[in-house]
């Protein structure tokens, strides 16, 4: 029997103002955080990651597949080496984004990029879809996923990018608590920006990130699902080179998300090779750390005309 005493679900439509204006407040950009030029004069800001997921794209979801763990080995087991020496032989440094679970499985890799200049990210404990958890969850995740990646790099990581690129309702209130620099989960522009928490200033900035300029959109490969990759190697460079082209006619941030396991393959990692000689060709341009762009455009950023 239909229960007839429980509280009919609203549709969207049917809400209240009140209502859709609470959600949309929850998280807004705020200050926009852009410098007139970037550091020693350049014009634009590369800031390559890498998000490090390797064996926690299947563990997340609770499977099992052997094949598709040992995918994610190859991101650890070829990926990331073949990435380190391409970085190194242009002399750039990056920020690799990395699953507490991940890290704990390969912590030689964590602490060698760490020597090696790059920046250790955090990206939650098992890539877990953390806009949906409850709030004492995600807190003891996010907590429990810092202290991890500190004890096992020996830095304590500034910056947060969400497994699920999404926030629930508590993830920026967490961020603020744990005293962290900066996120790079959401879309709400292309410069740096300071997160709004209920209308007011969170102290945390936004390095933004955009599905556009990320490789698993146009490679990502699930062979149980519809999802198979579509888009030849040489129209990807094509969109990121346009992208990084029109960021350094704007003077503004080129940032671009990869994943080891996606991007290491031969036919693929050219890509990030063609992209750093591309960039160096243009000339004035500053590669950068994520850590690096945020403390840069926190401290630099043009002032805000008067309203």
């Amino acid at each position: 029997m239909p229960d007839t005493h429980s509280t009919p679900q609203l549709e969207p439509w049917q809400w209240s103002e009140a209502q859709w204006r609470k959600l949309v407040g929850q998280v807004r950009a705020g200050r926009a955080y852009r410098p007139e030029t970037w550091k020693d004069g350049a014009r634009c800001a590369v800031a390559l990651s890498f998000d490090s997921d390797h064996e926690t794209n299947e563990l997340r979801d609770g499977g099992k597949s052997i094949g598709r763990l040992c995918w994610g080995e190859y991101g650890a087991r070829v990926g990331v080496p073949r990435i380190a020496r391409l970085l190194d032989r242009h002399g750039v440094k990056a920020t690799f984004y990395v699953p507490a679970v991940a890290a704990l499985l390969h912590p030689e890799e964590q602490r060698r990029l760490v020597a090696e200049g790059h920046e250790i990210g955090i990206h939650g404990w098992i890539h877990e879809l953390n806009s949906v958890l409850p709030y004492e969850a995600e807190r003891d995740l996010m907590l429990r996923s810092a202290d991890t990646l500190e004890k096992i790099t020996g830095r304590r990581a500034v910056g947060l990018r969400t497994p699920s690129w999404d926030f629930s309702p508590n993830t920026l209130a967490i961020e603020k608590e744990m005293g962290l620099l900066y996120d790079s989960s959401l879309m709400a522009d292309e410069d740096c920006y300071e997160l709004l928490l209920h209308g007011e200033p969170s102290g945390v900035l936004e390095l933004p990130v955009e599905w556009v300029r990320d490789d698993a959109v146009y490679f990502a490969m699930h062979r149980f699902s519809s999802l198979r990759p579509y888009t030849p190697p040489t129209d990807v460079l094509e969109i990121f080179r346009r992208e990084l082209d029109a960021a350094w006619e704007d003077g503004g941030i080129f940032q671009l998300t990869m994943h080891p396991h996606i991007i290491g393959y031969r036919s693929r990692i050219w890509i990030v090779d063609e992209l750093i000689r591309h960039a160096k060709a243009k000339g004035k341009v500053w590669f950068a750390t994520h850590e690096e762009v945020a403390r840069y455009a926190r401290a630099h950023a043009a002032r805000e005309p008067a309203v």
